[in-house]
Protein backbone atom coordinates (compact mmCIF):
# COMPACT_ATOMS: atom_id res chain seq x y z
CA UNK A 1 0.00 0.00 0.00
CA UNK A 2 1.34 3.16 -0.60
CA UNK A 3 2.11 5.80 1.95
CA UNK A 4 -0.54 8.64 0.54
CA UNK A 5 -3.43 6.24 1.13
CA UNK A 6 -5.66 5.63 3.64
CA UNK A 7 -6.02 2.67 5.67
CA UNK A 8 -9.55 2.21 7.03
CA UNK A 9 -8.76 -1.47 8.36
CA UNK A 10 -5.74 0.06 10.53
CA UNK A 11 -8.49 2.33 11.93
CA UNK A 12 -11.11 -0.01 12.37
CA UNK A 13 -8.61 -2.41 14.04
CA UNK A 14 -7.33 -0.09 16.62
CA UNK A 15 -10.89 1.20 17.27
CA UNK A 16 -12.20 -2.01 17.96
CA UNK A 17 -9.23 -2.91 20.53
CA UNK A 18 -10.14 0.34 22.06
CA UNK A 19 -13.83 -0.27 22.25
CA UNK A 20 -12.85 -3.32 24.61
CA UNK A 21 -12.11 -1.02 26.94
CA UNK A 22 -16.17 0.12 26.38
CA UNK A 23 -16.86 -3.84 26.81
CA UNK A 24 -15.22 -4.23 30.14
CA UNK A 25 -16.93 -0.84 31.38
CA UNK A 26 -20.52 -2.33 30.91
CA UNK A 27 -19.66 -5.47 31.50
CA UNK A 28 -18.40 -5.10 35.16
CA UNK A 29 -20.93 -2.14 35.62
CA UNK A 30 -23.72 -4.74 34.86
CA UNK A 31 -22.66 -7.74 36.31
CA UNK A 32 -24.16 -6.96 39.84
CA UNK A 33 -27.45 -6.86 38.20
CA UNK A 34 -27.81 -10.45 37.95
CA UNK A 35 -26.36 -10.83 41.72
CA UNK A 36 -28.33 -7.75 43.92
CA UNK A 37 -30.65 -10.30 45.69
CA UNK A 38 -28.06 -12.83 46.17
CA UNK A 39 -25.49 -10.38 47.99
CA UNK A 40 -27.94 -9.09 50.01
CA UNK A 41 -28.67 -12.81 51.14
CA UNK A 42 -25.01 -13.81 51.36
CA UNK A 43 -23.67 -10.40 53.37
CA UNK A 44 -26.75 -8.36 54.74
CA UNK A 45 -29.22 -10.02 56.14
CA UNK A 46 -26.40 -12.52 58.85
CA UNK A 47 -26.16 -9.17 60.16
CA UNK A 48 -29.29 -8.61 61.50
CA UNK A 49 -29.73 -4.67 60.83
CA UNK A 50 -33.03 -2.83 60.83
CA UNK A 51 -34.48 -2.17 57.14
CA UNK A 52 -33.08 0.98 56.89
CA UNK A 53 -29.58 0.07 58.39
CA UNK A 54 -30.13 -3.05 55.58
CA UNK A 55 -31.06 -0.73 52.72
CA UNK A 56 -28.49 1.24 53.58
CA UNK A 57 -26.19 -1.35 53.07
CA UNK A 58 -27.45 -3.11 50.54
CA UNK A 59 -26.83 0.31 48.54
CA UNK A 60 -23.03 0.67 49.34
CA UNK A 61 -22.01 -3.11 48.94
CA UNK A 62 -23.79 -2.51 45.36
CA UNK A 63 -22.21 1.26 44.97
CA UNK A 64 -18.71 -0.26 45.95
CA UNK A 65 -17.56 -0.48 42.87
CA UNK A 66 -18.48 3.37 42.08
CA UNK A 67 -15.86 4.59 44.87
CA UNK A 68 -12.79 2.79 42.64
CA UNK A 69 -14.60 4.38 39.71
CA UNK A 70 -14.02 8.15 40.84
CA UNK A 71 -10.60 6.99 42.08
CA UNK A 72 -9.87 5.55 38.30
CA UNK A 73 -11.27 8.23 36.71
CA UNK A 74 -9.66 10.61 38.65
CA UNK A 75 -5.99 9.37 38.28
CA UNK A 76 -7.05 8.92 34.66
CA UNK A 77 -6.07 12.12 33.77
CA UNK A 78 -2.52 12.36 35.63
CA UNK A 79 -1.58 8.51 34.10
CA UNK A 80 -2.61 9.43 30.18
CA UNK A 81 -0.80 12.64 30.31
CA UNK A 82 1.90 11.11 32.33
CA UNK A 83 2.54 7.27 30.52
CA UNK A 84 0.24 7.53 27.59
CA UNK A 85 -3.11 6.25 26.57
CA UNK A 86 -1.99 3.03 25.49
CA UNK A 87 -0.38 2.04 28.96
CA UNK A 88 -3.41 3.40 31.16
CA UNK A 89 -5.83 1.20 28.79
CA UNK A 90 -3.09 -1.87 30.04
CA UNK A 91 -3.62 -0.95 33.80
CA UNK A 92 -7.31 -0.88 33.34
CA UNK A 93 -6.98 -4.36 32.17
CA UNK A 94 -4.98 -5.73 35.26
CA UNK A 95 -7.56 -4.31 37.19
CA UNK A 96 -10.28 -5.77 35.40
CA UNK A 97 -8.51 -9.02 35.79
CA UNK A 98 -7.87 -8.89 39.44
CA UNK A 99 -11.13 -8.09 40.39
CA UNK A 100 -13.02 -10.94 38.41
CA UNK A 101 -11.24 -13.05 40.30
CA UNK A 102 -11.24 -11.56 43.82
CA UNK A 103 -14.95 -10.47 43.52
CA UNK A 104 -16.04 -14.30 42.52
CA UNK A 105 -13.42 -15.15 44.90
CA UNK A 106 -13.22 -12.88 47.86
CA UNK A 107 -11.64 -15.18 50.69
CA UNK A 108 -8.59 -15.66 48.67
CA UNK A 109 -5.53 -16.15 50.56
CA UNK A 110 -7.54 -17.16 53.50
CA UNK A 111 -9.51 -20.44 51.67
CA UNK A 112 -10.66 -22.33 48.82
CA UNK A 113 -13.62 -20.85 46.64
CA UNK A 114 -16.76 -21.12 48.69
CA UNK A 115 -15.78 -21.49 52.01
CA UNK A 116 -16.45 -17.65 52.88
CA UNK A 117 -19.16 -16.32 54.42
CA UNK A 118 -20.50 -12.64 55.13
CA UNK A 119 -17.55 -11.80 57.61
CA UNK A 120 -15.76 -11.55 53.93
CA UNK A 121 -18.18 -8.07 52.66
CA UNK A 122 -15.13 -5.89 53.54
CA UNK A 123 -13.13 -7.96 51.17
CA UNK A 124 -15.44 -8.42 48.47
CA UNK A 125 -15.94 -4.97 48.47
CA UNK A 126 -12.66 -4.21 47.79
CA UNK A 127 -11.86 -5.94 45.00
CA UNK A 128 -15.56 -4.88 43.39
CA UNK A 129 -13.59 -1.26 43.89
CA UNK A 130 -10.21 -2.26 42.16
CA UNK A 131 -12.22 -3.34 39.46
CA UNK A 132 -14.10 0.11 39.29
CA UNK A 133 -10.75 1.52 39.45
CA UNK A 134 -10.08 0.07 36.37
CA UNK A 135 -14.01 1.17 34.73
CA UNK A 136 -13.00 4.59 35.84
CA UNK A 137 -9.72 4.71 33.73
CA UNK A 138 -11.10 2.94 31.07
CA UNK A 139 -14.46 4.99 30.78
CA UNK A 140 -11.82 8.41 30.21
CA UNK A 141 -9.46 6.95 28.15
CA UNK A 142 -11.00 4.67 25.91
CA UNK A 143 -13.25 7.23 23.93
CA UNK A 144 -10.21 9.97 24.22
CA UNK A 145 -7.88 7.20 22.35
CA UNK A 146 -10.63 6.65 19.46
CA UNK A 147 -11.32 10.61 19.41
CA UNK A 148 -7.58 11.24 19.08
CA UNK A 149 -6.90 8.52 16.18
CA UNK A 150 -10.25 8.85 14.66
CA UNK A 151 -10.64 11.45 11.49
CA UNK A 152 -13.00 15.07 12.41
CA UNK A 153 -15.56 13.51 10.01
CA UNK A 154 -16.17 10.23 11.50
CA UNK A 155 -15.18 10.98 15.27
CA UNK A 156 -18.77 11.04 16.86
CA UNK A 157 -19.93 7.47 15.03
CA UNK A 158 -16.68 5.80 15.76
CA UNK A 159 -16.43 7.38 19.43
CA UNK A 160 -20.50 6.01 19.55
CA UNK A 161 -18.89 2.23 18.82
CA UNK A 162 -17.45 2.69 22.54
CA UNK A 163 -21.12 2.81 23.78
CA UNK A 164 -22.04 0.60 21.50
CA UNK A 165 -18.92 -2.10 23.20
CA UNK A 166 -20.49 -0.85 26.53
CA UNK A 167 -24.19 -1.42 26.14
CA UNK A 168 -22.89 -4.84 24.38
CA UNK A 169 -21.04 -5.56 27.40
CA UNK A 170 -24.09 -5.15 29.44
CA UNK A 171 -26.22 -7.14 27.05
CA UNK A 172 -23.32 -10.16 27.01
CA UNK A 173 -23.80 -10.49 30.98
CA UNK A 174 -27.04 -10.26 31.02
CA UNK A 175 -27.21 -13.49 29.47
CA UNK A 176 -24.23 -15.03 30.94
CA UNK A 177 -26.08 -13.92 34.40
CA UNK A 178 -28.84 -15.60 32.92
CA UNK A 179 -27.37 -18.68 32.10
CA UNK A 180 -26.11 -19.05 34.93
CA UNK A 181 -28.90 -18.35 37.14
CA UNK A 182 -30.91 -21.45 35.60
CA UNK A 183 -27.78 -24.08 35.99
CA UNK A 184 -29.02 -24.30 40.22
CA UNK A 185 -32.16 -23.24 42.51
CA UNK A 186 -32.59 -20.32 44.65
CA UNK A 187 -30.69 -21.74 47.42
CA UNK A 188 -27.19 -22.51 44.80
CA UNK A 189 -27.56 -19.01 43.00
CA UNK A 190 -27.30 -17.24 46.86
CA UNK A 191 -24.30 -19.03 47.85
CA UNK A 192 -22.57 -20.46 45.12
CA UNK A 193 -24.09 -19.08 41.53
CA UNK A 194 -23.41 -15.34 42.39
CA UNK A 195 -19.52 -15.66 42.25
CA UNK A 196 -20.05 -17.14 38.88
CA UNK A 197 -21.07 -14.06 37.57
CA UNK A 198 -18.03 -12.28 38.62
CA UNK A 199 -15.33 -14.73 37.68
CA UNK A 200 -16.96 -14.93 34.00
CA UNK A 201 -15.27 -11.50 33.14
CA UNK A 202 -11.79 -13.05 33.21
CA UNK A 203 -12.24 -14.18 29.98
CA UNK A 204 -13.02 -10.89 28.73
CA UNK A 205 -10.84 -9.02 30.89
CA UNK A 206 -7.89 -11.61 29.59
CA UNK A 207 -8.42 -10.77 25.74
CA UNK A 208 -8.62 -7.05 25.92
CA UNK A 209 -4.63 -7.27 27.67
CA UNK A 210 -3.73 -9.54 25.49
CA UNK A 211 -4.98 -6.98 21.99
CA UNK A 212 -3.41 -4.14 23.66
CA UNK A 213 -0.62 -5.27 22.76
CA UNK A 214 -1.05 -4.73 18.98
CA UNK A 215 -2.25 -0.88 19.31
CA UNK A 216 -0.14 2.38 18.77
CA UNK A 217 0.06 5.12 21.27
CA UNK A 218 -1.96 8.18 19.36
CA UNK A 219 -0.81 10.43 17.72
CA UNK A 220 -1.41 13.57 19.37
CA UNK A 221 -0.03 12.62 22.67
CA UNK A 222 3.42 11.44 20.40
CA UNK A 223 3.27 15.23 19.24
CA UNK A 224 2.37 16.41 23.18
CA UNK A 225 5.45 14.64 24.00
CA UNK A 226 8.37 15.46 21.52
CA UNK A 227 7.91 11.86 19.52
CA UNK A 228 6.47 13.64 16.37
CA UNK A 229 8.40 10.81 13.99
CA UNK A 230 6.31 8.07 15.74
CA UNK A 231 3.20 10.36 15.86
CA UNK A 232 4.04 10.55 11.94
CA UNK A 233 4.16 6.62 11.28
CA UNK A 234 1.11 6.58 13.27
CA UNK A 235 -0.55 8.91 11.12
CA UNK A 236 0.46 7.42 7.77
CA UNK A 237 -1.17 4.32 8.54
CA UNK A 238 -4.47 6.46 9.45
CA UNK A 239 -4.58 9.18 6.36
CA UNK A 240 -1.84 8.93 4.63
CA UNK A 241 1.51 10.86 4.37
CA UNK A 242 0.06 14.02 2.85
CA UNK A 243 -2.53 14.44 5.06
CA UNK A 244 -0.13 13.11 8.32
CA UNK A 245 2.63 16.43 7.87
CA UNK A 246 -0.83 18.72 7.71
CA UNK A 247 -2.31 17.04 10.80
CA UNK A 248 0.95 17.00 12.72
CA UNK A 249 1.70 20.64 12.35
CA UNK A 250 -1.95 21.64 12.83
CA UNK A 251 -1.75 19.83 16.29
CA UNK A 252 1.57 21.79 16.94
CA UNK A 253 0.20 24.63 16.55
CA UNK A 254 -3.03 24.08 18.06
CA UNK A 255 -0.53 23.41 21.34
CA UNK A 256 1.99 26.14 20.91
CA UNK A 257 -1.47 29.03 20.77
CA UNK A 258 -2.64 26.86 24.48
CA UNK A 259 -0.12 27.99 27.16
CA UNK A 260 -2.62 25.91 29.77
CA UNK A 261 -0.86 22.70 29.45
CA UNK A 262 0.48 22.55 33.09
CA UNK A 263 -0.83 19.58 35.46
CA UNK A 264 -0.80 21.58 38.90
CA UNK A 265 -4.54 22.84 38.41
CA UNK A 266 -5.29 19.39 37.53
CA UNK A 267 -2.77 18.00 40.87
CA UNK A 268 -4.66 21.23 43.19
CA UNK A 269 -7.90 19.56 42.33
CA UNK A 270 -7.22 16.29 43.82
CA UNK A 271 -5.27 17.04 46.36
CA UNK A 272 -7.69 19.24 47.41
CA UNK A 273 -10.14 16.32 47.14
CA UNK A 274 -8.68 14.25 49.02
CA UNK A 275 -7.83 16.75 52.22
CA UNK A 276 -11.08 17.74 52.19
CA UNK A 277 -12.64 14.17 52.27
CA UNK A 278 -10.48 13.40 54.61
CA UNK A 279 -11.43 16.26 57.41
CA UNK A 280 -14.39 15.68 56.33
CA UNK A 281 -14.96 11.73 56.90
CA UNK A 282 -13.17 11.79 60.39
CA UNK A 283 -15.64 14.57 61.88
CA UNK A 284 -18.82 12.88 60.39
CA UNK A 285 -17.47 9.73 61.84
CA UNK A 286 -16.63 10.66 64.89
CA UNK A 287 -19.99 12.42 64.85
CA UNK A 288 -21.79 9.20 64.71
CA UNK A 289 -23.29 9.84 60.79
CA UNK A 290 -23.84 6.46 59.36
CA UNK A 291 -23.22 8.52 55.94
CA UNK A 292 -20.06 9.64 56.51
CA UNK A 293 -18.31 8.39 53.74
CA UNK A 294 -20.85 9.10 50.82
CA UNK A 295 -21.60 12.58 52.02
CA UNK A 296 -17.93 13.50 52.63
CA UNK A 297 -16.90 12.15 48.81
CA UNK A 298 -20.05 13.93 47.14
CA UNK A 299 -19.58 17.19 49.11
CA UNK A 300 -15.58 17.36 48.72
CA UNK A 301 -15.81 16.80 45.20
CA UNK A 302 -18.11 19.75 44.40
CA UNK A 303 -16.02 22.40 46.60
CA UNK A 304 -13.20 21.26 45.16
CA UNK A 305 -14.16 21.84 41.75
CA UNK A 306 -13.16 25.77 42.42
CA UNK A 307 -9.75 25.16 41.71
CA UNK A 308 -9.88 23.46 38.02
CA UNK A 309 -12.85 26.52 37.66
CA UNK A 310 -10.08 29.26 38.56
CA UNK A 311 -7.49 27.68 36.46
CA UNK A 312 -9.34 26.76 33.48
CA UNK A 313 -12.56 28.92 33.17
CA UNK A 314 -16.34 28.31 34.86
CA UNK A 315 -17.82 27.26 31.55
CA UNK A 316 -14.80 24.87 30.23
CA UNK A 317 -15.40 22.86 34.13
CA UNK A 318 -19.12 23.61 34.21
CA UNK A 319 -19.93 22.03 30.77
CA UNK A 320 -18.01 18.97 31.20
CA UNK A 321 -19.23 18.71 34.86
CA UNK A 322 -22.71 18.95 34.01
CA UNK A 323 -23.00 16.49 30.89
CA UNK A 324 -21.18 13.94 33.08
CA UNK A 325 -23.49 14.40 36.25
CA UNK A 326 -26.64 14.98 33.91
CA UNK A 327 -26.23 11.32 32.48
CA UNK A 328 -26.45 10.05 35.71
CA UNK A 329 -29.13 11.62 37.16
CA UNK A 330 -31.78 11.15 34.73
CA UNK A 331 -31.08 7.66 36.90
CA UNK A 332 -29.83 5.29 33.38
CA UNK A 333 -27.83 3.27 36.46
CA UNK A 334 -30.78 2.76 38.50
CA UNK A 335 -32.39 0.38 35.31
CA UNK A 336 -28.72 -1.14 35.04
CA UNK A 337 -28.03 -1.52 38.48
CA UNK A 338 -31.68 -2.90 39.70
CA UNK A 339 -33.41 -3.76 36.46
CA UNK A 340 -34.41 -7.26 38.00
CA UNK A 341 -35.40 -5.91 40.85
CA UNK A 342 -37.50 -3.46 39.29
CA UNK A 343 -39.05 -6.23 37.28
CA UNK A 344 -39.54 -7.92 40.58
CA UNK A 345 -41.34 -5.12 41.87
CA UNK A 346 -44.19 -5.52 38.75
CA UNK A 347 -45.01 -9.14 39.87
CA UNK A 348 -41.95 -10.53 37.55
CA UNK A 349 -40.05 -13.98 39.40
CA UNK A 350 -36.08 -14.36 39.33
CA UNK A 351 -35.74 -16.34 36.25
CA UNK A 352 -38.48 -14.17 33.88
CA UNK A 353 -36.83 -10.75 35.46
CA UNK A 354 -33.55 -11.47 34.39
CA UNK A 355 -34.88 -12.23 31.25
CA UNK A 356 -36.80 -9.15 31.20
CA UNK A 357 -33.55 -7.34 31.80
CA UNK A 358 -32.42 -9.09 28.56
CA UNK A 359 -34.86 -7.07 26.63
CA UNK A 360 -34.02 -3.94 27.69
CA UNK A 361 -30.23 -4.23 27.17
CA UNK A 362 -31.59 -5.08 23.29
CA UNK A 363 -33.20 -2.51 22.98
CA UNK A 364 -30.22 -0.25 24.57
CA UNK A 365 -27.70 -2.19 21.77
CA UNK A 366 -30.33 -1.16 18.96
CA UNK A 367 -30.96 2.54 19.53
CA UNK A 368 -26.95 2.84 20.34
CA UNK A 369 -27.08 1.92 16.32
CA UNK A 370 -29.20 4.32 16.05
CA UNK A 371 -27.17 7.47 17.31
CA UNK A 372 -23.87 6.10 15.59
CA UNK A 373 -25.69 6.44 12.77
CA UNK A 374 -27.03 9.65 12.99
CA UNK A 375 -24.64 11.79 15.08
CA UNK A 376 -22.26 12.86 12.24
CA UNK A 377 -25.21 13.71 10.47
CA UNK A 378 -27.71 15.77 12.97
CA UNK A 379 -24.76 17.16 15.46
CA UNK A 380 -24.92 16.49 18.87
CA UNK A 381 -26.97 19.31 20.39
CA UNK A 382 -29.77 18.31 18.47
CA UNK A 383 -29.90 14.17 19.63
CA UNK A 384 -28.86 14.98 23.36
CA UNK A 385 -32.23 17.37 23.55
CA UNK A 386 -34.91 14.94 22.35
CA UNK A 387 -33.13 12.16 24.19
CA UNK A 388 -33.45 14.14 27.69
CA UNK A 389 -36.91 14.85 26.64
CA UNK A 390 -37.84 11.18 25.78
CA UNK A 391 -36.52 10.01 28.79
CA UNK A 392 -38.37 12.39 31.16
CA UNK A 393 -41.40 11.24 29.27
CA UNK A 394 -40.52 7.81 29.59
CA UNK A 395 -39.74 8.05 33.56
CA UNK A 396 -43.06 9.92 34.32
CA UNK A 397 -44.89 7.50 33.03
CA UNK A 398 -42.88 4.57 34.96
CA UNK A 399 -43.35 6.64 38.00
CA UNK A 400 -47.27 7.13 37.32
CA UNK A 401 -47.47 3.41 36.91
CA UNK A 402 -46.49 2.57 39.87
CA UNK A 403 -47.88 5.03 41.90
CA UNK A 404 -51.53 3.95 40.09
CA UNK A 405 -50.77 0.43 40.28
CA UNK A 406 -51.14 0.12 36.33
CA UNK A 407 -50.23 -3.32 34.79
CA UNK A 408 -47.01 -4.87 34.10
CA UNK A 409 -46.65 -4.27 30.33
CA UNK A 410 -47.46 -0.59 30.58
CA UNK A 411 -44.86 -0.01 32.87
CA UNK A 412 -42.23 -2.17 30.85
CA UNK A 413 -43.33 -0.46 27.99
CA UNK A 414 -42.11 2.98 29.81
CA UNK A 415 -39.02 1.38 30.74
CA UNK A 416 -37.84 0.65 27.03
CA UNK A 417 -39.02 4.05 26.01
CA UNK A 418 -36.31 4.80 28.35
CA UNK A 419 -33.83 3.10 27.84
CA UNK A 420 -34.57 3.36 23.63
CA UNK A 421 -34.62 7.43 24.88
CA UNK A 422 -31.11 6.89 26.61
CA UNK A 423 -29.41 4.61 24.24
CA UNK A 424 -30.07 7.39 20.90
CA UNK A 425 -28.77 9.96 22.78
CA UNK A 426 -27.09 10.67 26.11
CA UNK A 427 -25.54 7.29 26.16
CA UNK A 428 -23.36 7.60 23.24
CA UNK A 429 -23.42 11.17 22.52
CA UNK A 430 -22.30 11.88 25.93
CA UNK A 431 -18.92 10.19 25.60
CA UNK A 432 -18.75 11.96 21.84
CA UNK A 433 -18.95 15.46 23.64
CA UNK A 434 -16.61 14.58 26.26
CA UNK A 435 -14.35 12.64 24.29
CA UNK A 436 -13.60 15.88 21.69
CA UNK A 437 -15.06 19.21 23.61
CA UNK A 438 -11.90 20.00 25.33
CA UNK A 439 -8.51 21.51 23.78
CA UNK A 440 -5.61 18.92 22.96
CA UNK A 441 -4.05 20.56 26.01
CA UNK A 442 -6.14 20.20 29.25
CA UNK A 443 -8.02 17.47 27.47
CA UNK A 444 -6.80 14.81 29.81
CA UNK A 445 -6.69 16.80 32.62
CA UNK A 446 -10.49 18.39 32.51
CA UNK A 447 -11.66 15.02 31.29
CA UNK A 448 -10.60 13.35 33.74
CA UNK A 449 -12.31 15.70 36.50
CA UNK A 450 -15.75 15.49 34.25
CA UNK A 451 -15.44 11.75 33.92
CA UNK A 452 -15.06 11.56 38.03
CA UNK A 453 -18.02 13.78 38.51
CA UNK A 454 -20.19 11.44 36.25
CA UNK A 455 -18.91 8.70 38.63
CA UNK A 456 -19.60 10.78 42.05
CA UNK A 457 -23.33 11.46 40.42
CA UNK A 458 -23.33 7.44 39.57
CA UNK A 459 -22.85 6.84 43.11
CA UNK A 460 -24.88 10.01 44.59
CA UNK A 461 -27.65 7.76 42.18
CA UNK A 462 -26.80 4.02 43.02
CA UNK A 463 -26.68 4.97 46.44
CA UNK A 464 -29.72 6.63 47.23
CA UNK A 465 -31.89 4.70 44.49
CA UNK A 466 -32.57 1.70 47.72
CA UNK A 467 -33.42 4.43 50.27
CA UNK A 468 -36.18 6.41 47.87
CA UNK A 469 -37.46 3.15 46.63
CA UNK A 470 -37.99 1.00 49.18
CA UNK A 471 -38.52 4.19 51.96
CA UNK A 472 -41.65 2.88 53.91
CA UNK A 473 -43.35 6.42 54.06
CA UNK A 474 -42.58 6.84 50.51
CA UNK A 475 -43.62 3.67 49.59
CA UNK A 476 -47.03 3.96 51.18
CA UNK A 477 -47.55 6.86 49.59
CA UNK A 478 -46.48 6.71 46.24
CA UNK A 479 -46.08 2.85 45.24
CA UNK A 480 -42.29 3.15 44.43
CA UNK A 481 -43.02 5.67 42.06
CA UNK A 482 -41.68 8.87 43.57
CA UNK A 483 -37.61 8.19 42.40
CA UNK A 484 -38.60 7.89 39.10
CA UNK A 485 -40.40 11.62 38.89
CA UNK A 486 -37.21 12.74 40.32
CA UNK A 487 -35.33 11.12 37.69
CA UNK A 488 -38.11 12.58 34.74
CA UNK A 489 -37.44 16.33 36.30
CA UNK A 490 -33.80 15.47 35.65
CA UNK A 491 -34.42 14.93 32.22
CA UNK A 492 -35.75 18.02 31.62
CA UNK A 493 -33.47 20.14 33.49
CA UNK A 494 -30.78 18.54 31.09
CA UNK A 495 -32.66 19.17 27.81
CA UNK A 496 -32.85 23.09 29.43
CA UNK A 497 -28.88 22.25 30.14
CA UNK A 498 -27.88 21.42 26.55
CA UNK A 499 -30.10 24.05 24.68
CA UNK A 500 -28.54 27.02 26.70
CA UNK A 501 -24.95 26.08 27.64
CA UNK A 502 -23.61 23.33 25.37
CA UNK A 503 -22.01 24.48 21.90
CA UNK A 504 -21.76 22.09 18.85
CA UNK A 505 -19.02 20.23 18.65
CA UNK A 506 -20.09 18.38 15.11
CA UNK A 507 -17.36 18.52 11.81
CA UNK A 508 -15.00 20.20 13.91
CA UNK A 509 -11.42 19.09 14.29
CA UNK A 510 -10.07 18.52 17.59
CA UNK A 511 -7.32 21.45 17.12
CA UNK A 512 -10.50 23.89 16.66
CA UNK A 513 -12.01 23.13 20.24
CA UNK A 514 -9.83 25.66 21.04
CA UNK A 515 -11.08 28.49 18.94
CA UNK A 516 -14.65 27.21 20.11
CA UNK A 517 -14.04 27.83 23.92
CA UNK A 518 -12.10 31.26 23.20
CA UNK A 519 -14.94 32.53 21.45
CA UNK A 520 -17.34 31.34 24.35
CA UNK A 521 -15.33 33.20 26.77
CA UNK A 522 -15.39 36.14 24.57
Amino acid sequence: MSGNKKNPFYLAGITLVATLGGLLFGYDTAVISGTVSSLRIFFVDPLGLSPDLANAMEGFIVSSALIGCVIGASIAGYVSQKFGRKPSLQIAAVLFLLSAVGSAWPEMFFGMPGTGDHTFANLFIFYRIIGGVGVGIASMVSPMYIAEVAPHNKRGALVSWNQFAIIFGMLVVYFVNYAIALQGDSSWLNTIGWRWMFASEIIPASLFLIFLFSVPETPRWLVMNSKKDKARSVLVKLVGSQEADVEIDDIQLSLDQDAAQSLKPYYRFLVTWILLFTIAFIGLKFAGNASAFEISLIGSFVISLIAPIRSFGFKIIIVGVLLSAFQQFVGINVVLYYAPEIFKSMGSGTDTALLQTIIVGIINLSFTVLAILTVDKFGRRPLLIIGALVMALAMTGLGTGFAGSWSGGLKLFFMLLYTAGFAMSWGPVCWVMLAEIFPNSVRSSVMSIAVAAQWVSNFLVSWTFPMLNKNEALVSQFNHGFSYWVYGLMGILAAIFIWKMVPETKGKTLEEMNKLWKKKES
